[in-house]
Order: structure tokens, then sequence, then C-alpha cells
């Protein structure tokens, strides 16, 4: 009798690996809220064909297609074929004022990505509200190579101080609660 692989597990998204051990891509919050508004405004009035999305931007493809994964990973967008459609929180978003716009990325942070769940659940559950920036590291480098654990706490770290869900000391090397809302 010949075995069979087991299929691999359905993969939310795009993003390689699943939990915290998903790698993050390197896009900045400032590039998906300009995203965001750009497929929200006329002409494209929440939906656009990322070619001329593309276009209109100035951007080549392999530029674009980081970041509308990010929304899609965010449930700020659904990626069809060639196509981008802005959900109904991403039309919230740009029509919104900045802490409202802190607010839905902050929802949507902890709503779909793992990492940031966990680092902000073991700073709840720390007396002090603090984690060294270390402990996530090694635990990412589980699981991917110290480069791609590198730019995922950096990205998760950038995403999660705009939506103030937790503050990150760049001197200390440590996550905490203390400046966040």
């Amino acid at each position: 009798m010949t075995a069979r692989a087991a299929p691999e597990p359905a993969r939310d998204g795009v993003f390689p690996g699943t939990g915290i051990q998903m790698v993050l891509p390197r896009v900045s919050t400032n590039s998906l809220a300009g995203l965001i508004e750009e497929v929200d405004a006329s002409p494209f009035n929440g939906r656009a064909a990322m070619a001329d999305l593309a276009d209109q931007l100035q951007l080549e493809i392999d530029e674009l297609f980081p970041m509308a994964e990010t929304l899609q990973l965010l449930r700020f967008a659904e990626l069809q074929g060639a196509n981008i459609q802005l959900t109904p929180s991403a039309r919230r978003y740009a029509e919104a004022d900045v802490d409202t716009r802190k607010a839905l990325f902050a929802q949507a942070l902890l709503a779909h990505v793992p990492l940031a769940q966990h680092i902000k659940r073991v700073l709840d559950e720390r007396a002090g509200h603090a984690a060294p920036a270390r402990r996530f590291r090694d635990e990412l480098e589980d699981h991917m190579s110290p480069d791609y654990a590198e730019e995922t706490l950096r990205t998760v770290t950038l995403w999660g101080r705009y939506a103030e869900v937790f503050a990150y000391d760049e001197d200390d090397d440590r996550f905490s609660l203390d400046d966040a809302v």
C-alpha cells in the first residue's frame, strides 16, 4: 500500500506560515492608508484592476502586491484575480479621522495577525506589562530564518505602534503597554 502525503493545511491568504510563524512583509501603515484612499476614491470607487492601480500610483505590480496582500490579511480588501476590492471596514477607514483609523487598524491587527495577538497577550499577562523583544525574536527563529524573524518583528512592531496596541522602546529593545492605549 502506498502512503499518501497529508494535504497541506489551507492558509489564510498568501503569507507563508500560520500562527505566529506567519512571515510579514515590510509594508508601512502610510502605504496601506494611501492604497486604501486611492482605491476608495474616484475613478475606482472601492474596486480596481491591479494593473490600472499600479499605473495610477506609478508602481511596479510587484511593489503593489505586498500592500494589497497585507490589506487582504487585515480584511481591508479582497483580491479577486487581478482586482482588488475594499471591504466595508476599509471604506470606513478611508473616511475616518486619525483616531478612528488607528482603532480600526488595531481591531484588524489583533483579529488577523497572530503575532500581534501573541505580543499583546504576553504583555497583558505580565505584572509589569513589558517583555524583551528578544523573547519574540527567539520564538520566531524557531520557525523561520533570523532575517525573516527580524523583518517580521519589525513589521509587527511598526503596525502595533501605529495602532497603539503596544509600545516599543528601541533603546531597551522592549515591548510594553506603557504608551499604548
